[in-house]
This record gives C-alpha cells, sequence and structure tokens, in this order.
C-alpha cells in the first residue's frame, strides 16, 4: 500500500494496482451498475497516448526516453494486457475525465515499471491534451471500428434475402394493406422488398459515419488549443489516424467539435432507423408465421427451442422475439442520446459518457441480434407455398383483376357470392361461364396476378 494525493487529499492505493489516485476516486464516486467503459474506448485512448508520444517528441516538449517508455507500454497494453486495470464505470461525471486519467495512469505506471524511468500520468503521458479532446476523438474512433461487424451483418442478413427472393419469385400470397386482404403478390416481392429496406440501413449508416471522422484532437480544454505546440495541433491526427488505421481528420471548427455532438445524434438516428426496420420485419416474421392451425401459416419459422412448459410440442418465434426486445433498447437509447445531446452548455456537453456508452450498447446488441436473426432465422425459413396459393385462390379480392373484363358492378357481386359460398373465384367463374377457361387460367396466373405479365384483352361486358 502506498499514498497518493491528488487536490482532494492523499489516497491510499494498493501496490498490486496499475492505476492510482484518480481511478481510486472514480471507483468510489460512480458505483453505477455492471456495465464498465467499453474495451474499443479504452484501446482508441491508448492509441491517442501513444501517437501523442511521439509527436510530442518530434516537438521537442517529450524527452526520447520518456516517449519511448510511453510507447512501450502502449503497444503491450494495445495486446489486451491488464484488462483488469480499467474497471471504472461507463456513466460518470466529468465528461469523462476518470477514463482519460484511468488511461494515462496505468500507461504511466506500466512504462515505469518497464523503463524504470518515471513517468507521470498528466506531466507526460497527458501533455498536450485535454479530456475534452481525447474522450471523444477515443470514442468515435471506437464507434468506426466497431461499425465494420455491424455492416457485415446487416449485408449477411441482405444477401439471405435476395437469395430467398429469387427461390420464391413466383410464390404467390395475399399482399395485404391494413390487415385487410389486398392484392396478390409474391413471396419473392416481399423478401426483395425486405432487403431494399436493409441495403439502405447500410447506405444510411455508412454516411452517418462520415461525421464520425471529424475530430477536434488538438482543441485540448475548449478549442484554444491551450498548452499544446504548434506542431503537436498540426500533426496529432495524422499520427492518430496512421496509428488507428482510420482517415482521421480534423474538425473545421476545433471549438463547435467540442462543445456540439450532433454528429453523434446522426449517428445514433441510424441505428434507430435499422432497429426500426429490424422490429417491422420481425413483426412480420412472427404474424405471417403464427398458427400452425389458427395463424397465418404462411412462414414456418426454425424451430430453436420448446416455446412452453404446460403445453407439448408448442414451438415459438423466439428469435424474432428476441431481435424485437433489442430494437426497444435501442429506441430507448437513441432517446438517451438525443437527451444528453440537448442538455449540454456552452463550451462542453459533459453527457458524452452516456452517449456513448448507449451507442456502444446499441451497436453492440444489433451486430449481434441482426447475425442472429440472419443464421437462425431467416436462413431456415420455408413458405408455405400452398396455404399460400389456396389463400390467393380462395380470396375474393383477388378478383380485382375481373373489373376491366366484368365491370366493378358485376365483379362486386361475384366477390359477395364467393364470400357467401366459400368459393374460389376462378370456380365460380367456370361455373357461371363467365369468361372462356382459357381466359380464367391467364387471369389468374402468378404472373398476371402480380403484374409481371401482361393481361388477356379485356371484354368489360
Amino acid at each position: 500500500m502506498h499514498y497518493e494525493e491528488d487536490c482532494i487529499g492523499r489516497l491510499a492505493v494498493p501496490d498490486d494496482v496499475l492505476y492510482g489516485v484518480h481511478t481510486l476516486r472514480a471507483l468510489d464516486n460512480f458505483p453505477i451498475g455492471p456495465q464498465i467503459v467499453h474495451p474499443a474506448l479504452i484501446q482508441a485512448l491508448i492509441m491517442i497516448k501513444q501517437a501523442a508520444a511521439g509527436v510530442n517528441q518530434a516537438a521537442g516538449t517529450l524527452s526520447a526516453p520518456i516517449a519511448q517508455a510511453i510507447d512501450q507500454a502502449c503497444w503491450q497494453l494495445r495486446q489486451h494486457a491488464h484488462p483488469e486495470a480499467f474497471p471504472i464505470a461507463a456513466i460518470q461525471g466529468g465528461a469523462g475525465t476518470s477514463t482519460n486519467m484511468n488511461v494515462n495512469e496505468v500507461i504511466a505506471k506500466l512504462a515505469t515499471q518497464l523503463s524504470g524511468v518515471t513517468i507521470h500520468p498528466n506531466d507526460h503521458v497527458n501533455q498536450s491534451q485535454s479530456t475534452n479532446d481525447v474522450y471523444p476523438t477515443a470514442g468515435k474512433m471506437a464507434l468506426l471500428q466497431l461499425l465494420p461487424a455491424l455492416l457485415a451483418a446487416v449485408a449477411q442478413l441482405t444477401q439471405t434475402l435476395r437469395q430467398k427472393a429469387a427461390a420464391t419469385q413466383t410464390v404467390l400470397k395475399v399482399g395485404r394493406t391494413q390487415l385487410q386482404d389486398a392484392v396478390p403478390t409474391t413471396w419473392g416481392h416481399s423478401f426483395n422488398a425486405y432487403a431494399s429496406m436493409f441495403t439502405r440501413d447500410l447506405h444510411r449508416l455508412r454516411q452517418a459515419a462520415g461525421g464520425l471522422k471529424s475530430v477536434n484532437l488538438g482543441a485540448t480544454a475548449i478549442g484554444t488549443g491551450v498548452n499544446a505546440s504548434d506542431y503537436y495541433r498540426h500533426h496529432i491526427v495524422a499520427a492518430v489516424s496512421a496509428c488507428a488505421n482510420l482517415p482521421l481528420q480534423p474538425a473545421a471548427d476545433l471549438f463547435d467539435a467540442t462543445q456540439d455532438v450532433d454528429v453523434l445524434v446522426t449517428f445514433s438516428a441510424a441505428l434507430k432507423a435499422l432497429a426500426v426496420n429490424l422490429n417491422k420485419f420481425c413483426n412480420d416474421l412472427r404474424l405471417l408465421g403464427s398458427g400452425p392451425q389458427a395463424g397465418f401459416n404462411e412462414l414456418r419459422l426454425p424451430a430453436r427451442q420448446a416455446g412452453s412448459s404446460i403445453m407439448p410440442g408448442k414451438v415459438n418465434p423466439v428469435i424474432p422475439e428476441a431481435v424485437n426486445q433489442v430494437c426497444f433498447a435501442v429506441i430507448g437509447q437513441d432517446v438517451t442520446v438525443t437527451m444528453a445531446a440537448e442538455a449540454g452548455q456552452l463550451e462542453l456537453n459533459a453527457f458524452e459518457p452516456v452517449i456513448f456508452a448507449s451507442l456502444f450498447t446499441s451497436m453492440t446488441q444489433l451486430t449481434q441480434a441482426v447475425g442472429m436473426l440472419s443464421t437462425k432465422c431467416v436462413a431456415g425459413l420455408q413458405v408455405n407455398a400452398g396455404a399460400c396459393r389456396a389463400q390467393v385462390e380462395h380470396s375474393a379480392i383477388a378478383a380485382t383483376v375481373l373489373v376491366p373484363y366484368l365491370g366493378y358492378e358485376r365483379t362486386m357481386r361475384l366477390i359477395k357470392t364467393a364470400l357467401a359460398t366459400d368459393q374460389a373465384v376462378p370456380d365460380l367463374l367456370a361455373k357461371q361461364q363467365l369468361l372462356p377457361p382459357a381466359t380464367i387460367a391467364q387471369i389468374f396466373s402468378p404472373a398476371s396476378l402480380t403484374g409481371q405479365a401482361p393481361a388477356a384483352a379485356a371484354v368489360n361486358q
């Protein structure tokens, strides 16, 4: 045990930990839930510290032995060594200062141990920096590094849906508007529509991620760059970009980039839009897969587990249900981001910790949920083609295509008869000899019903 001092006073620090007094204060001040700072944010901060040491050495403000010791410690930590050294809760006061100082302390102590040179967390590791520029920059870096996994999951879901569409191009189904029978369509149309929806999500996510590449590194406290050399301010973003292999660029207005977080709101909105689309898709899967006897029974979802502790043989749509719940959470987290963003005041938004915590949670949940939905549900979906075809033939609304042949009034009377007698419309047409059999067959062919082929010449008697 040894003692360290900060502006509050002295505090006993265990000898077997890499962090120091600032981390201990945070642990005591913020016992908020099980969620700690995301490892991707910690890794991004370590890369910033590593790059900053090199730039400060080049600027002549940090000696070579100290810069090299920091670099050596950062390399070790970038291999995910000592994860226990970063225990602080994700939600914290101080606009991220606790997290920044946690990283500064760990790097300083590890660098000291590795080199034998005394490294100070503020004077050396944090040189030319402020929490107000390194923390939001690290948060954006972490989001950019997490994004490819989410994009890959959505792209895989889209591809799976396109494959389903190709396999069901001519499989008829009843189209519905407002949960009422509308006009016939095909499962190919439906699966393609879902795929197009998620393709739009891919575009929206990529577009929103563009704003994350603009960072305020070099702004220090509020945008003036106080305590940072000119050399550092002009070189640090390029150095961090090279270190992290990310296309970062300095913000055009460092003051704006320090105090305003609307780019994070935009990115959160793209995540929310994906969640909304996933929710709608999963609602459709559950509805169309309902039954099997007393529901729609148009889709057969893969059976994943027993659905009841009391009803033998019952199987529930558990994968879409789980994804639905992820979507509810993501939409709620977007509300958190929105409220935290608008609550910022003057030259800094103090609520970035909860913004980034919410975004990291949303991205992780969505990535896992989309992958789960694609592999454990959509890939194994089966269309009940026979039931869908029977519904089309017995759906009186399918007779809408007869209006050009029989006129609106005669078609309406035919529909009423079909509904009253529970007869298929084509059968009723044949019995009443209203149209020649060849014409009936052509009108009610899948291609004609779904607008993929020209109908027979209208008679409109």
